[in-house]
């Protein structure tokens, strides 16, 4: 059963809020302010979850998980499409654990659904059943993803117009809706969301805003240190399991290229290019996103992020 209650449990829940483009510096942050504050670090990266990749996604190491607590961080086995309902309710669940224990939930990622979910809600679209689902997955498998688009957009243009043809992880997901219910997705997001799990009120949120030409050397240069660390061995591993293409997980920057890699239609100098460029504008997307998206969130440089949340904890 969801944990996302009513307006009133919503008031009463307390965290702070921590967001940021990839490489921008919230895990160091994360853990320098449940250090401080005595918090729990609770994961809200969408690859972050899944147990296949530690290196490629930057999930914390060994140094990091002893510094400090951290939740829902490797749990999830790669093969489960993990939504951003089942994330919600696992986040909630944490989130009041931690608060139970009288600590400070920190909620740390650059999944900007997560975050809306979180305090905006999720809209109420109707459960699609399993075998709609199915039937969909099996005949989208081996499909290029732009003629996947093309399906949606024969069926549901306006759908359509808003997700790009190269994710076909979302433009599935319309296809679903539309087929269990005969109507757009962006019928059922418009038709309203339920109450905010919790209120931005009760929060201290910060979005990391980093100097794009910096945030991109550290990007090219973090994707090149994955490799060194062990990347290539750990993509190996999971395309040996010959898991749906589909899948999430299959998608994390850097994965598509090193497959092509190891299956010998990509050199590796190219691969890791791939990986840095597609990681470089997944960033750029995540800057837009919390810019439109997500107001409550106070955009702040990584060096001056831990003495802004210690002044607004502390005020």
């Amino acid at each position: 059963m969801s944990q996302a209650a009513g307006p009133a449990e919503g008031a009463k829940r307390k965290a702070v809020l921590i967001a940021g483009p990839t490489a921008s510096g919230k895990s160091a942050l994360a853990i320098a302010l449940a250090q401080r504050f005595g918090g729990v670090v609770i994961n809200a990266d969408s690859m972050q979850v899944y147990r296949d990749l530690a290196i490629i996604t930057a999930r914390p190491d060994a140094a990091d998980l002893a510094a400090a607590r951290h939740r829902l961080y490797g749990t999830i086995d790669g093969a489960v499409n993990f939504s951003v309902a089942r994330w919600l309710d696992a986040a909630l669940a944490e989130i009041d654990a931690a608060g139970a224990e009288g600590l400070l939930p920190i909620v740390i990622g650059g999944t900007g659904l997560y975050f809306k979910a979180l305090t905006q809600g999720l809209s109420d679209i109707p459960a699609v059943p399993d075998a709609v689902r199915q039937r969909l997955r099996a005949e989208a498998e081996g499909l290029p993803a732009p003629a996947l688009h093309e399906r949606l957009r024969a069926l549901d243009p306006e759908t359509a117009a808003r997700l790009r043809p190269n994710d076909p992880q979302r433009v599935l997901r319309a296809l679903e809706v539309f087929v269990a219910t005969g109507r757009p997705l962006a019928h059922w997001q418009a038709d309203g969301r339920g109450p905010p799990p919790l209120a931005m009120a009760s929060c201290r949120a910060v979005f990391l805003s980093v100097d794009r030409t910096a945030l991109r050397r550290r990007i090219d240069e973090r994707f090149t240190a994955m490799i060194a660390a062990g990347a290539l061995a750990e993509v190996e591993a999971l395309a040996a399991r010959q898991l749906d293409p589909a899948l999430p997980v299959m998608r994390a920057h850097g994965v598509p290229g090193l497959i092509a890699h190891l299956q010998g239609r990509l050199p590796l100098a190219d691969a890791i290019a791939k990986g840095q460029a597609d990681t470089r504008a997944y960033a750029k997307r995540q800057e837009t996103w919390f810019r439109h998206q997500m107001p409550g969130f106070d955009p702040v440089a990584p060096d001056a992020a831990l003495a802004h949340l210690i002044w607004r904890l502390q005020a």
